[in-house]
Order: C-alpha cells, then structure tokens, then sequence
C-alpha cells in the first residue's frame, strides 16, 4: 500500500516541479526580442510598431496560445498598404509579464488601455483580433466604440467553444483541474505544433516560437485562466452593441478550422447582420500565419469597397 501511495505521490508532483523548474521571464531571455517594452501598471509588455510613421493605427491582438510572431507577415502587409501597426504580447505569453490572478475581459482590455496610453494613441484605430483576441477585440469595441473605426476578427471566439469534456472539466474544477491542465496540455500542445509543421507558412520560425513558450512559468496557467475567463464569455450582447454604433466589421474564416465551432458563423450573423464574412479556403486555424496573403487581401477589398461606399 505504501508503494501505491509513493508512486502516487511522485505522479502528482511531476507536473508541479516541471512547471516549479520552469524559467522566468527576464530581461536576459528578452534580449533577442525585435520591438520594444513598455512598463504598464500590471507588467511589462512587449510590443511593436510596423509601418510608415504617419499612417493610419491598426491593433492587432493575438489568441491564446501563440504571441505577437503571429502577426508578422500580417503587419508587414498592412505596412504595405500604409498602415501603422501596433503588436503586441498579452500577458502571459511571448515577451511579455506573467501577473497571476484571473484573466476575463477587464484584465485584456485594460493591458490595452494602458498600452495605448504609453504609446500616445489617442484617436481612433482600426483593430484587429485573432481567436482569443477576437473576444477581447470584440469587447474593447463595444465598451469604448468612439476608439474603434473598423472591426476585424480572424477565426475569432466569443461565439460559444466547441465541446470537449476534458477541457471543460479542467476549466470549471479548480486545484484537480489546476494539476490536469499541468500535466495533459504541454504534450497536447506540442502534439499540435508537431502536426503543423509540414504546412506552409509566411512566419518564420513560427512553430519555434510556439514550442519555446512551454519553456517559461505561468504560461499554462495562463491559458487556462483566459479558458476560464475570457473564452467563457458568449458575446452576443457586445456584437449586438457594435452593431448599433454602425461600427464596420469584417470576419474572417478558416474553412477547415477545428477550433472554432461552424456554427459561429451563423452566430455573429445573427447578432450583427451588418458583418461582412469570408471564409478562406483551405485554411485551418492558423490563419495569420498561413494565409496572410488571403487576409490581406480581404481587408484591402472591404476597405476599398468601404470607401468607394462614401466617396
């Protein structure tokens, strides 16, 4: 009996002392990062600017699981169009601080706030979301629609999350959950990134960048308090909202992700009949990374057709 509850006890610490032997995230560890850093109430966070000095702002807000890299080939083709980009790492992931503590949509979207401040943008801006991003992006729209001039969502959340028990279980069980998500989601994760890698991609290095995330403390927990938090939200009523502030959104889809479910499509369709939609064939999740020629080419076409709207 007492061997059972040895082994026992060594299986239950083997993920704790993984995540315990962890790094931290530091300035040495952030010496090779291109951008820069802004000291913010709650962190450090790691952003950067891409694009003509004196052209119009874009946001772009990344998902849950993989930091500002995502956007590379993105902002550089918004660049293209003369747009000014600002990326940048949420918190918890990529370059950024690891605060503790829940992270719902108050936590986001002020990160943003904050950052917008240090930066000194103060007008209006397009903004853009990718999954998990898309929910923050979506809230920040509807609590503050005079900053928001476009609405773009790339494969976003907020439209309810496809069922998986395991998750779910992970998600609304505290401590059991805490240890489960320690243990089964490192080896998930890198099962996913492994999957991908024969795919084509315009960033490089991008399966790297995703890999090296599980070589820092707190990021699980930090994907699963924003599971817990922010993805738990259905944001039916802040669509709703965009909608009555006639603020443009366009929607991007990947017709064979898996992430997010079919039927938010039809969701957003419902609650803001105004968004414009396209799915872009052959694409999985990774959109930004996968088909940023696709998504490029979508927003010049609705900003163009926009425009020739008002002209």
């Amino acid at each position: 009996m007492i061997w059972f509850l040895l082994f026992a006890a060594l299986i239950i610490a083997i993920p704790l002392v993984i995540e315990r032997n962890r790094a931290e995230m530091e300035d040495a560890d952030r010496g090779s990062a291109l951008g820069q850093f802004a000291e913010l109430p709650d962190g450090v966070t790691h952003y950067a600017w891409t694009g003509p000095a004196q052209g119009p702002v874009v946001v772009c807000i990344h998902g849950l699981t993989t930091p500002s890299i995502v956007w590379r080939a993105v902002a550089r083709g918004l660049a293209s169009m003369g747009y000014r980009t600002l990326t940048y790492d949420l918190y918890g992931r990529g370059y950024s601080d690891r605060p503790s503590g829940p992270q719902d949509r108050q936590f986001f979207i002020k990160q943003l706030q904050d950052l917008l401040e240090d930066q000194d943008v103060t007008g209006s801006f397009t903004l853009l979301g990718y999954s998990m991003g898309g929910s923050i992006a979506t809230c920040f729209a509807a609590a503050f629609p005079e900053r928001v001039e476009r609405l773009i969502l790339l494969a976003p959340a907020g439209m309810g999350l496809a069922p998986n028990k395991l998750v779910d279980f992970m998600a609304k069980t505290p401590l059991v959950g805490d240890w489960l998500m320690l243990a089964l989601f490192p080896p998930t994760f890198r099962r996913g990134i492994r999957a991908e890698r024969d795919i084509p991609v315009q960033v490089r290095h991008i399966h790297d960048h995703q890999a090296e995330q599980l070589d820092y403390k707190h990021y699980v927990p930090a994907v699963l308090a924003s599971r817990r938090g922010i993805l738990a939200d259905v944001l039916r009523d802040e669509h709703r909202a965009i909608r009555t502030h006639d603020i443009p959104v366009l929607a991007l889809w990947g017709q064979d992700d898996q992430v997010i479910p079919a039927s938010a499509i039809g969701s957003l369709a419902e609650w803001n009949r105004a968004a414009e939609h396209e799915v872009i064939k052959g694409a999985g999740h990774g959109l930004p990374y996968t088909h940023a020629p696709q998504i490029i080419a979508a927003i010049k076409a609705h900003i163009d057709t926009a425009d020739k709207a008002t002209d």
